[in-house]
């Protein structure tokens, strides 16, 4: 399974379209196998979840995110969790033990980034 995770640096983006990119972690059995940088290409309305489901990932984790993203992952089957804050390695510990529960939260003010998930 591939988990993306909207990442600023170490920790979690407040909001996926902005983030610096994705932090990428194959897990296998329950534990990481691997971690793996992507740069985010940029925040074009509808590609960012294309791009993601191109990398193969199966679920995105994230501070906060737009209707529109969210539908667009949704029609591809990828699993959305937002609310999500922190470092990102124990966002992924608390996703594989299943102690991380999405918000179901949406954004709807793209002119305040950063401030999505609260």
């Amino acid at each position: 399974m591939k988990i993306a995770v909207a990442s600023e640096g170490k920790y979690v983006s407040g909001h996926f379209g902005h983030c610096e990119g994705f932090t990428i972690y194959q897990v296998e059995s329950e534990k990481v196998k691997s971690e793996e940088f992507i740069p985010n290409p940029g925040h074009k309305p509808g590609y960012l979840p294309v791009f993601l489901k191109e990398l193969g990932v199966n679920v995105i984790i994230s501070g906060g995110m737009g209707a529109a993203a969210q539908e667009l992952f949704n029609e591809s089957g990828i699993e959305i969790v937002v609310g999500a804050e922190g470092l990102c390695s124990k966002a992924i510990d608390k996703f594989i033990k299943g102690e991380l529960k999405s918000t179901g939260s949406v954004c709807s003010e793209h002119a305040h980034e950063g401030h999505c998930n609260e």
